[in-house]
């Protein structure tokens, strides 16, 4: 029974497609290798798959750049050339893009003026501006958010100071409260890797001293957080 006629057009499926391509590869490497034995012919196939790998195969008897010189000399070109003339102006160009960013650093640290007219000083005078406008919205951006912070750490410790005193159940003692330093926290708290200690201050009562006979204040400190 005669094989049905293949339709010739992408395989949609990516498994199916790979198989094919696989399977076909071998079968032209396969002529490509007969052609060589039977006929005494120079073959070379480069062949890229959709995934990107490579696949060649060469004559034994001749390796890719004698090939590739085989095919520049019956055609009368020169690849080699073409390509050189290529990068050389890519070259060029990326030299001259170099040299055109340097003089524009140099403009805007004030330095390479004297060849720019009144229009292209204008210019270069409004692309400063607005570049520094850029960076007081990013400088006013980065206070604010510096601000917050401090407020969001601020009201932490208010938060620490009430559950503490509400912890110890000295709301209603007079002996015991946080030094006021004109309502700064930050005067009482301290940060231990990265941890808040809070203090509590004890005020003794005026009282005797045993030494010297006179009247005193004693101030004891309780290390309430750690």
């Amino acid at each position: 029974m005669a094989r049905g006629k293949i339709q010739i057009k992408r395989i949609e499926n990516s498994t199916n497609r790979q198989v094919t391509y696989s399977k076909r590869r071998n079968g032209l490497f396969k002529k490509a290798n007969e052609l060589t034995v039977l006929c005494d012919a120079k073959v070379s196939i480069i062949m890229l798959s959709s995934t990107g790998k490579l696949h060649e195969y060469i004559s034994p008897a001749i390796s890719t750049k004698e090939m590739f010189d085989l095919y520049q000399t019956t055609l009368g070109i020169d690849l080699w050339n073409t390509h050189w003339e290529r990068m050389q102006e890519q070259l060029r160009k990326l030299k001259e893009m170099n040299r055109n960013l340097r003089r524009e650093i140099r403009q805007r640290m004030g330095g390479s003026l004297d060849n720019l007219s009144f229009e292209e000083l204008n210019v270069l005078f409004q692309d400063i501006d607005d570049s520094l406008k850029v960076i007081r919205e990013r400088k006013f951006k980065s206070l604010s958010n510096q601000i917050d912070t401090g407020k969001k750490k601020l009201k932490n410790a208010e938060v620490i100071h009430r559950n503490l005193l509400q912890a110890l159940d000295l709301g209603d003692d007079p002996h015991y409260g946080l030094v006021d330093n004109g309502g700064d926290y930050d005067s009482m708290i301290s940060f231990h890797s990265g941890n808040p200690r809070v203090f509590a201050l004890r005020l003794q009562p005026t009282q005797p001293s045993l030494h010297s006979g006179t009247g005193s204040s004693d101030i004891t400190t309780y290390h309430l957080l750690e």
